[in-house]
């Protein structure tokens, strides 16, 4: 079976499943709609640490750990982790990794790591490079947003076009066995800048790629929309989700 399927997408022979994962989240997001799905909550951001970054660091480590246990297997059973964050370095990825004995990749997406860790890792477990592989990413609105805007200190007024960088990390055990849902095909998107310049609309930015990989998807496999129950993407807002419609 040839395993390229069209320009931009591979088709998976082998049955990959989700057979766990695990959430945890900062206090606003808890009290969001999804609020009862989420494995633990965040009382406050630096979650009894020093530093927002440490905390950030704490949620990759524990959301990993939380995850391997829910999927009813051990720490050793797990042959690669892979994932990231939004911090230089990969740091809050790099340092929970040096708590687990686990072989490590670390990958970078930004918003789109966590669906970048799932196709690497089912990539890997098709070719039969590994059976059980951690993935896991994390975000925090208080490192994100002194990094790539203003210091929180500034108090800088938000735009109505302004998304929230997520507080929480998320974590899910790949495996070629057991049950779970499956991961079946792969679309890989590709970057698209129109050179939107502006920081506080990250969905005008992203709707373009957004746009382009699902109908990617949607030609690279010839089905319609309507196939689906939902098509999800990242956090586009409302502005970036109607431009990407509009796009389509």
């Amino acid at each position: 079976m040839a395993k390229r399927v069209g320009k931009y997408s591979v088709q998976l022979e082998k049955q990959i499943n989700m057979v766990g994962g695990a959430a945890i989240v900062g206090k606003l997001e808890k009290e969001g709609p999804l609020g009862e799905y989420f494995d633990y909550a965040l009382e406050d951001d630096l979650w009894n640490e020093d530093s927002w970054e440490k905390a950030e660091t704490k949620m990759f480590y524990e959301a990993t750990r939380m995850a391997v246990k829910n999927s009813g297997l051990m720490a050793e059973d797990i042959q690669l982790m892979m994932g990231g964050d939004l911090l230089n370095q990969l740091i809050a990825a790099g340092f929970a990794a040096r708590q687990m004995d686990f072989p490590f990749l670390g990958l970078y997406g930004a918003c789109s790591t966590m669906a970048e860790s799932l196709i690497v890792g089912s990539m890997a477990i098709d070719a039969g490079f590994a059976q059980r592989v951690a993935c896991c990413v994390t975000s925090h609105f208080s490192t994100a947003e002194r990094q790539y805007r203003t210091p929180l200190e500034l108090g800088t007024q938000r735009t109505p076009t302004a998304q929230r960088t997520v507080t929480g990390a998320g974590a899910s055990v790949l495996a070629g066995e057991g049950i779970g849902p499956r991961i079946k095909s792969c679309t890989i998107g590709k970057v698209i800048d129109y050179g939107v310049k502006d920081a506080n609309n990250m969905g005008a930015a992203m709707a373009p790629a957004a746009a382009d990989t699902i109908y990617n998807y949607l030609t690279d496999f010839d089905v319609a929309p309507d196939s689906f129950d939902a098509i999800v993407t990242g956090d586009l807002g409302i502005y970036g989700s109607n431009l990407m419609k509009e796009m389509l």
